[in-house]
């Protein structure tokens, strides 16, 4: 049986083969077959975008799986059926039923659910073994015989246990059910994902949006689909999983990225960072803005040859108060007091007999213009942020019963600029001009956004997020027991509320698929200690190792450590406090170790990671150096500590000369 499934594997490829062919053959053809212009232009970025896709697909197995449907009517309209699953649909000859069903179908939802209480209609659920791309074994599932295999799967367990080497890979073949419901959750739903370390919360952000641009194309295609992380280490740890599953037209960055396109080149103390990542500030920005809208002092002349309009005082203070009421985006509402102040203009021309046009219109808007900038003037989102910064008493106005004094001190320049140009702008004031740009002009929205480590965003960041997502849905992912910044979250609801989705159902992830049990023991020791409401994590897995170690050198210990690893297969991390990386990067290269930063591209087996870029990052061995400095190098150093422990998806050692945090004595 095994050589025939080989024969099935040679005739996808063949057919595989022939589909790039016919692709790039249409693609030829395409351009002389469309009608009108825009008509030609559209099928030619269709077959050229559908002829890239096959042609850079990834090299890897053409199906993980196989469904039998049985022959009663459980089955419905796949009875006596049999479909092959993989990443990508495999057409079959014409005529033909597909050779592989992409996993995304809805028929490849019963891979994943169908068990042997509910077996959707399967009678015989097959799983595939690969070894690169060669097919080395099977294993099946009687489901109608109520068999199911679930955690005792060898195929699941070695394909989940598999040495990471390289960036993070897809989990298509080991979706497990409650992953699954949550992949497939529906484009107007927003979830919650909160999920202890391993129990593949970022698989499922990252497949539901392959899977939503598959069942949702032409509306995501759109607005499009955006995905947020952490850091540049963490979008290089993920960034093959969305091409490997056929989908590159997402775009991936990070909060920072997005909102500060140029480099941050200014540094917030603590206190001013805490202050202005507060929600308090959005009033307070507001405040600034609109601060600007004066009242009409005095009536509007102008002269139009021989006439002159004239629009009094009261009703030029009637269209400012009435746009103001209306709330509209600043920029917006500069737009409609011109519009109506030269509306009436207009009214008085037109009641003269005077012929009015567009070339009329635009000279009466040119000549109101003064007016304009003295009751509602045009601003940028970077003048307003310095102007509040840089001058205590505007600070003080817009602050006035929402900040306090020792807080606006906090957040104000001590040696302003000459002007908002030669400012040095840090990573907060980024958050805080994008709240003016907002208040502006409303900025793109997305079909869909995937935040990541949504835990450790503030209130400004999660408002920021908010805006993009404003006609969208989102998915948020996190761990309230990984949160590491100042302002993290301990309570979703807090967070949902701020990025615009305080209806969003929150899901917990508990299984830890990656983290081998001992590890999970391990830091589950400090989850009492975190200040959050978040179950322990239950491994899947009992294999993996842990030493815990103390030592009198740790620089010649880790250096050993890394040595012993590098006897075994899979990814290597030495993760310590930030200040102690430089040192022992340098005595690994002295050693002759060839090592890697965080999230580069590289054959390096081992990188060398600061503790404070850690979060989502997975390694098969990892040697956590000197755990109490990474806890006293920031306020949350044990949540950073879990996060550090958490990395290991095999063998960990901890390494210390000093004593352990007594939540880990005795370990």
């Amino acid at each position: 049986m095994l050589d025939d499934e080989k024969a099935y594997v040679a005739r996808c490829e063949a057919a595989l083969r022939r589909m790039l062919d016919g692709a790039r053959l249409n693609v030829v053809i395409g351009e002389r077959v469309a009608g009108d212009r825009y008509s030609a232009e559209r099928l030619g970025r269709h077959l050229k975008s559908l002829a890239k896709e096959l042609g850079e697909e990834p090299g890897g197995p053409p199906f993980f799986g196989r469904l039998d449907f049985g022959s009663d009517a459980a089955a419905g309209d796949h009875r006596a059926q049999r479909y092959y699953i993989g990443r990508r649909h495999i057409s079959g000859d014409v005529g033909q039923q597909p050779m592989v069903i992409d996993w995304r179908a809805p028929v490849s939802r019963a891979f994943y659910r169908a068990g042997a209480r509910d077996p959707q209609g399967v009678a015989v659920r097959r799983r595939f073994g690969w070894a690169g791309m060669t097919l080395t074994g099977f294993e099946d599932e009687r489901l109608d015989h109520g068999e199911d295999l679930g955690a005792t799967s060898r195929i699941v367990a070695a394909e989940i246990e598999r040495p990471r080497v390289g960036p993070m890979r897809d989990i298509v073949a080991t979706i497990q059910p409650e992953q699954d419901e949550l992949v497939r959750a529906d484009l107007e739903e927003s979830i919650c994902v909160q999920g202890a370390p391993g129990t593949g919360k970022t698989a499922v952000g990252l497949h539901r949006a392959a899977y939503l641009l598959y069942a949702h194309r032409q509306r995501l295609e759109r607005g499009g689909v955006l995905v947020l992380g952490p850091n540049r280490a963490f979008l290089g740890y993920i960034s093959a999983v969305l091409p490997a599953l056929g989908e590159v037209d997402v775009e991936q960055t990070t909060l920072e990225r997005l909102l500060a396109p140029g480099p941050v080149q200014g540094v917030d103390g603590d206190a001013a960072a805490a202050v202005k990542h507060d929600a308090r500030m959005a009033d307070v920005l507001r405040r600034a803005l609109y601060g600007r809208v004066r009242r009409p002092t005095g009536p509007v002349t102008v002269p139009d040859g021989s006439y002159r309009w004239r629009v009094a005082e009261e009703e030029l203070r009637r269209i400012v108060d009435d746009t103001r009421r209306e709330a509209p985006p600043y920029a917006v509402g500069r737009e409609r007091v011109l519009s109506r102040t030269v509306t009436m203009l207009q009214r008085q021309a037109e009641a003269r007999g005077r012929t009015v046009n567009a070339a009329w219109t635009r000279k009466m808007g040119r000549a109101v213009t003064p007016f304009l900038d003295a009751v509602w003037p045009a601003v940028r989102p970077q003048e307003v942020v310095a102007e509040l910064l840089g001058d205590p008493a505007a600070l003080a106005r817009a602050a006035d019963g929402t900040l306090t004094p020792q807080e606006q001190a906090a957040i104000g320049w001590a040696r302003p600029p000459r002007t908002f140009k030669s400012a040095r702008w840090s990573a907060a004031d980024a958050v805080l001009i994008d709240e003016v740009a907002g208040l502006l002009e409303r900025p793109r929205s997305y079909g869909h956004v995937i935040v990541d480590e949504a835990q450790d965003l503030s209130a400004m960041q999660c408002r920021a997020v908010a805006r993009r997502s404003e006609h969208g849905s989102i998915t948020v992912l996190g761990d309230l027991a990984q949160g590491t910044t100042p302002w993290a979250a301990r309570d979703w609801r807090d967070r949902l509320a701020h990025l615009g989705k305080p209806g969003a159902q929150v899901i917990a992830l508990t299984t830890g698929f990656r983290v081998p049990a001992a590890v999970v023991a391990l830091a589950n020791r400090l989850l009492g200690e975190l200040e959050v409401d978040v179950p322990p994590t239950r491994s899947f897995r009992s294999d993996g190792r842990l030493r815990v170690e103390e030592v009198p050198d740790l620089t010649r210990a880790a250096v050993a450590a890394v040595r012993e690893a590098l006897l075994r297969e899979g990814s290597i991390a030495v993760v310590a406090a930030d200040a102690a990386v430089e040192g022992l990067a340098a005595a690994l290269w002295d050693a002759g170790v060839t090592i890697t930063e965080a999230g580069e591209a590289g054959d390096a087996r081992v990188t060398v990671v600061p503790a404070t870029v850690a979060k989502g990052l997975e390694y098969d061995h990892v040697v956590v150096v000197e755990p109490a400095e990474i806890v006293e190098a920031g306020a949350r150093g044990l949540n950073r500590l879990y996060v550090v422990l958490t990395r290991a998806v095999s063998r960990l050692d901890v390494l210390h000369r000093r004593p352990l945090p007594p939540q880990l004595a005795g370990a």
